[in-house]
Formats: C-alpha cells, sequence, structure tokens
C-alpha cells in the first residue's frame, strides 16, 4: 500500500473535543486531515470537566499531554456528601498512590483548556486543515472514498469520515437514525471568580452535594483562581434537548430542603448556562463502509460518570492504534475500532443512568446509597475504578483482539 500522506485526506466531521483527538490520531498514522465544523469558529462552550488517569493516557497518546497538564488543577481527593444533611457518603484520595496504581493523576479542568490543547497540538502538526461555518449535509461513498456536500453545495473528498459532530450528529442521523432519549435531567453551569467563592467550600476536591432529585458539583479551575459550580436537578416540565440562558429564579426553585452549606452554591452565579441533557440507546454498529463514528455522535452520554471528554479521547487513541495495526487498511481499521469500543462506551452510557439514580435517591433508597461505601479503604475504592481508569494505549484493542 503507497504511503497514507499521498492518499485522499480524512474527513472529519465536528471540531470539538473528539473531532480534534480524531485530527490528531489521524495524523501520528500519517494521514493528512480536513476538519469541518459548521460554528463560525473553532472553539469551545461550557466550563469545567474531570479528567481521569484514562483521559491523561489519551493525550500523551496523542501528544499533548504536557500542555494539558500544564492548564488542569491536580485534586486532593473526590468527595461526596449528602445534601440534607451533610453525611459524608465516601471520600477517594487522589494522591500519590492513586497516581501510581494508574499510572497519570485525577485532575479538573476548563472544557476550553482541553480543547485549546488538543488544537495547538492540531495546529503545530501543518497536517489539519480547518473549515468553519461549514456543515454536513450529504453523505456518498464508494469502495475507495467518501464524498461529504456542506450546506452551501461544496464537496469535500476523503478517504475516510469521522462523525465526531456531536450529540446533534447528522453523520449519525444518516446512518442510524434513531432517536434522542431526553432525560428530564436540567444541569446548571457557571464559573465563579474565587473572591466570590464560599470561604468553607473552597477545597482541592471534586466534591458532589448529592440529594432528592438533584445535586450539586464544585472543584477548583484555573490555578484555583475560579470554581466550577454545576447544579442538576429534575425538571417539571416537558425538557427538549438543548443549551438556553438559565434564570436564576427557576434554579433556586429546586433546591428546597438542603442543607445550608449546599445551598449557597445557588445563590452564587450571576448568570448560568441551562443545558436539558440527553442521551441515546447503546448501538452495536457505529461504522458503515468508510464511515464511523466517535464521540458524542457513537455514544452520548448523560454528565454522572464524568467521562465524556475521555471517552472522545479514547475513541481517537483506539482509532489511531486499530490504523496501525493494519497498516492504514480503512475497512479493517474501522471494524477493529468498533469492536473495541462498543461494550466500554455503552458500559458508560448505562453505568451513568445508574449513578445518576444513585445521585438523586430519596426515601429509604437514599439510606441505601449513604451505606454503600462505608468504610471502605481507598484501596478498594481504586479496585472499583480499575476498569475505568486502568485504559490506556497499550490495552485499547484488547477487547477486539479478544473476539477477533
Amino acid at each position: 500500500m503507497s504511503t497514507a500522506s499521498s492518499q485522499l485526506p480524512v474527513i472529519v466531521a465536528g471540531g470539538g473535543i473528539g473531532g480534534l483527538a480524531a485530527a490528531l490520531a489521524l495524523v501520528r498514522q500519517g494521514f493528512a486531515v480536513t476538519v469541518l465544523e459548521q460554528a463560525p469558529e473553532i472553539g469551545e462552550i461550557g466550563a469545567g470537566i474531570q479528567i481521569g488517569p484514562n483521559g491523561f493516557h489519551a493525550f500523551d497518546a496523542l501528544g499533548v499531554g504536557e500542555k494539558a497538564r500544564g492548564r488542569a488543577v491536580y485534586t486532593d481527593f473526590m468527595v461526596m456528601h449528602d445534601a440534607i444533611d451533610e453525611y459524608q457518603v465516601g471520600k477517594i484520595p487522589t494522591d500519590e498512590k492513586f497516581r501510581q496504581r494508574f499510572g497519570n493523576p485525577y485532575a479538573v479542568i476548563h472544557r476550553a483548556d482541553v480543547h485549546l490543547s488538543l488544537l495547538e497540538g492540531a495546529q503545530e502538526t501543518g497536517q489539519v486543515q480547518f473549515h468553519t461555518s461549514t456543515r454536513v449535509v450529504r453523505i456518498e461513498q464508494d469502495d475507495y472514498s467518501v464524498t461529504v456536500w456542506d450546506q452551501n453545495g461544496n464537496a469535500f473528498k476523503g478517504c475516510a469520515l469521522i462523525g465526531a459532530d456531536g450529540v446533534k450528529s447528522v453523520v449519525r442521523e444518516q446512518f442510524v437514525g434513531d432517536p434522542a432519549r431526553v432525560t428530564g435531567h436540567v444541569v446548571y453551569r457557571a464559573v465563579v471568580d474565587k473572591k466570590d467563592f464560599p470561604q468553607d467550600l473552597q477545597w482541592n476536591a471534586a466534591a458532589i452535594w448529592v440529594g432528592p432529585n438533584c445535586h450539586l458539583v464544585h472543584y477548583p479551575l484555573r490555578g484555583g483562581e475560579q470554581y466550577n459550580v454545576v447544579v442538576t436537578f429534575h425538571s417539571r416540565q416537558q425538557e427538549e434537548w438543548g443549551v438556553t440562558e438559565g434564570s436564576k429564579e427557576e434554579v433556586q426553585s429546586y433546591f428546597q430542603g438542603i442543607c445550608p452549606k449546599a445551598r449557597q452554591l445557588i445563590d452564587l452565579p450571576k448568570t448560568w448556562k441551562r443545558w436539558a441533557t440527553a442521551d441515546r440507546e447503546p448501538i452495536g454498529q457505529w461504522t458503515y463502509g468508510r464511515v464511523t463514528l466517535l464521540g458524542d455522535a457513537a455514544h452520548p452520554t448523560t454528565q454522572y460518570m464524568a467521562q465524556g471528554a475521555c471517552m472522545a479521547m479514547e475513541d481517537a487513541v483506539t482509532l489511531g492504534e486499530a490504523l496501525r495495526t493494519h497498516h492504514n487498511d480503512w475497512p479493517k481499521a474501522l471494524d477493529m475500532y468498533q469492536r473495541a469500543r462498543v461494550a466500554r462506551t455503552a458500559r458508560i452510557v448505562l453505568s451513568s443512568r445508574e449513578m445518576g439514580r444513585i445521585y438523586h435517591a430519596k426515601g429509604v433508597e437514599r439510606l441505601v446509597r449513604n451505606d454503600l461505601w462505608r468504610g471502605r479503604s481507598p484501596e478498594r475504592f481504586y479496585d472499583a475504578m480499575e476498569w475505568l481508569y486502568g485504559w490506556n494505549v497499550g490495552n485499547c484493542l484488547d477487547t477486539a483482539q479478544h473476539k477477533a
């Protein structure tokens, strides 16, 4: 086979975290990449996200580990409290022992800083071309190439198409056409400056307060100069998937009966962004000829496992490794990529739903939840997290090879 660089580029639909990670993985396999982004500029909305050791393994495999590490805040622990009575449900140290166990740290970082680290990496390669204000509307393919048309009738031809176009993926719509599952859970997100953030909550931790049909999250960002605040509740109204401006009155109306220490979080932000969340039922087929899905386009999930960005980056690394294993033979590589990723990402989607139920327990379920991890040692917590945080570039194809 002739070298990949002399072939058509790979087209990546979407310039978010998944799309940029895919571009980096593909360039490392010798491909030129064309990224089609529907927004007028390549950027990222949102606030803070959590990155587990698996995410840092992915950053390293994509060559941007140092960039991302320099922008992250390293927490001392993860902690869960009951939002009604302040009972500490569980506390997991993320110290040196945690790092030794999983080979990388746990950290919190602004979503834009993850995106920027990947974007800088992609730009530095000189092999990634960006087209903004470009929305994919139609896809055709033959045995050797894929052609993508945008809303203006422009055609882009590539040797393959990676659909990394997010939760409302056009690529998925054309090939799968399945409905979204709107959860009815609404997430409010904001970033608050340290000077405005309560002294008694300025912990170097990823902290969650769990309550009946609601929860609140906070952790430091950008060297501790800001704090990320996220609150979630079950909406009283019929929701439609999307992002809008939030209202202070709405969010305050949902947190009756929770302790004052946690409640002060919802009085802080001057402005909120409001997400009505959704996921989709996991599917067993992402690949259609020379087209495949990646990230939220493949396996959109709710936020309760804090793994959306990490899974997208894992997908990208695994795609690159599958291409390397099969010497850039697209049909074989895409088959291997899919087999390596379907069960793991479906486990995240389903575990996230279950975690949402645990967080929002009430009545007797709440008592069970508060008893779940009583007396559990850090080592036992780490054992339970091994399936999640133990992923790395060395084992990312293991499940595909078992079934080969």
